[in-house]
């Protein structure tokens, strides 16, 4: 594939821009700290020169420099906003280890904690804000249709979408300068006649049903004529967005992956559930000790409810939840004495009131919610013990909501996919609409984070699910 000119523009950009804002972090941060703000609160124990500290602040610049090349923030590849924000995150934070190491190995102990963390915000901030600033520029250039790349279409019908597609979104960057219903002699003949008075930068065959003869013929003379090659993807192959291919027989052969959480991305969603889960623990802890108590005091014990749900690979568990309902009413091992009648209920209450259609129910007009449960619902509270669930490896803080064995068993074939990783609290699902979805939407999207994850992707969605709750949209 040729690198087009203004990507290459921007891509050198790119270096002196991240530099100049690490500069200005460390900076920033050193300002920040001897302000008389920080220094009434924080005493100084050790003065530091600020020729010294822009010394060695320029020989860490450079080292964060050869990290962000090494996380692939100078590609030349076009990323999602949020991607290169997760990028960016990671990059400086491994940054920020590196000076810590160092710090502990030269034994210099006395280094301003404070410094360090807030070199590590400050470069969060400047980098990405000077990369969208950027991001932003190409885009105004892009919409301009100024440094566009010039592609040949080959297609009939779905050749005439893709045309009309990017003549309608000038944001990504193509202009089509022709369209040919078909490959053959003649198309050849008049992209030859084009290429000597157009600049032309690639092919988009658009024909997922041509012969394969003739795929290979224009695959060929892509190559020949130093043309960028793009394809439309077939149905089987379109299924699948997770590839590798290994040779180990000699021949090509494809493996599909389920999703990029193999391998060192579930060692860090892992790490990233970990982490948080304690400190959103510690966090909303005095909130779930009010909340037992007040659900002791309403309706007694017990006031956490276990409730079986189905995880990772069908497996099932128990999910911790602030009780809800009245005892009287509910369901579960720990109410087996009335389990029978109570289900009972729950299921005509589900033909009544279920406001969802599929395998999956919820009831928007429920009875069976105490007073206190009403509240803990609508502000989702009753899901704050599932935090322990995350620590003891059931769940995950985002991912698919889990859902009772009864509504699994109801599954189409395609749903279970959603069953491939760990469950989770939250979700891109959850943060999509909640109750208020159709499950076929929910399947839809869950399935797609499944395909698609990223650290990136789950900080975004940790971020935006406090919005969600306090909009209280979906929530019953």
């Amino acid at each position: 594939m040729r690198i087009h000119r203004l990507d290459l523009t921007f891509t050198a950009i790119l270096l002196p821009l991240d530099a100049t804002a690490l500069f200005l972090a460390a900076l920033s941060a050193y300002a920040l700290r001897y302000s008389h703000y920080i220094t009434d609160v924080l005493p100084l124990f050790q003065n530091v020169p600020l020729r010294q500290y822009i010394e060695t602040a320029g020989l860490y610049i450079g080292a964060w420099l050869i990290i962000f090349a090494i996380a692939g923030l100078y590609s030349t590849q076009q990323r999602r906003a949020w991607n290169e924000l997760g990028k960016i995150i990671l990059s400086c934070a491994a940054g920020t280890m590196l000076i810590i190491a160092t710090i502990f190995f030269r034994r210099e102990l006395a280094t301003s904690r404070f410094i360090v963390l807030a070199v590590l915000a400050f470069s969060i901030l400047f980098v990405w804000c000077g990369r969208l600033i950027l991001r932003l520029m190409r885009h105004a250039l892009l919409i301009a249709r100024i440094g566009h790349r010039h592609f040949i279409v080959i297609g009939s019908m779905t050749g005439d979408k893709i045309s009309s597609a990017y003549r309608d979104n000038p944001i990504h960057g193509i202009t089509i300068i022709k369209q040919f219903r078909v490959w053959d002699e003649k198309t050849r003949i008049s992209i030859e006649k084009l290429l000597h008075v157009q600049d032309i930068d690639g092919i988009i065959l658009a024909e997922p049903d041509i012969e394969k003869s003739k795929a290979l013929d224009l695959i060929a003379f892509a190559e020949e004529q130093h043309l960028t090659f793009r394809y439309l993807a077939d149905l089987f192959a379109a299924t699948f967005t997770n590839i590798s291919v290994t040779t180990e027989t000699g021949m090509p052969i494809i493996e599909v992956k389920r999703t990029p959480l193999d391998g060192w991305g579930h060692i860090a969603k892992r790490s990233f559930d970990i982490f948080f889960s304690c400190i959103f623990l510690l966090l909303f802890s005095p909130i779930i000790l009010m909340a037992c108590i007040s659900l002791l005091i309403e309706d007694g014990w017990p006031v956490i409810f276990k409730n079986t749900r189905i995880g990772e690979k069908g497996s099932p568990f128990e999910l911790y939840k602030l009780r809800s309902m009245w005892r009287k009413f509910s369901i579960g091992k720990q109410f087996s004495e009335q389990a029978h009648e109570n289900l009972k209920f729950e299921k005509e209450l589900i033909e009544k009131n279920s406001i969802k259609n599929g395998p999956v129910y919820k009831i928007g007009v429920d009875p069976r919610i105490t007073t206190i449960g009403k509240f803990l619902r609508r502000w989702s509270l009753d899901e704050l013990p599932q935090f322990i669930n995350v620590l003891r490896g059931d769940m995950s803080l985002i991912g698919p909501r889990p859902h009772q064995p009864r509504e699994v068993a109801n599954y189409a074939s395609h749903h279970r996919r959603v069953l491939g990783i760990r469950p989770g609290i939250t979700g891109l699902a959850q943060i999509s609409g909640r109750s208020d979805l159709d499950f076929e939407d929910e399947v839809r999207l869950d399935t797609w984070y499944i395909e698609n994850w990223s650290p990136a992707l789950d900080i975004y969605i940790l971020l935006k699910t406090p919005l969600v709750v306090l909009a209280r949209k979906g929530a019953y």
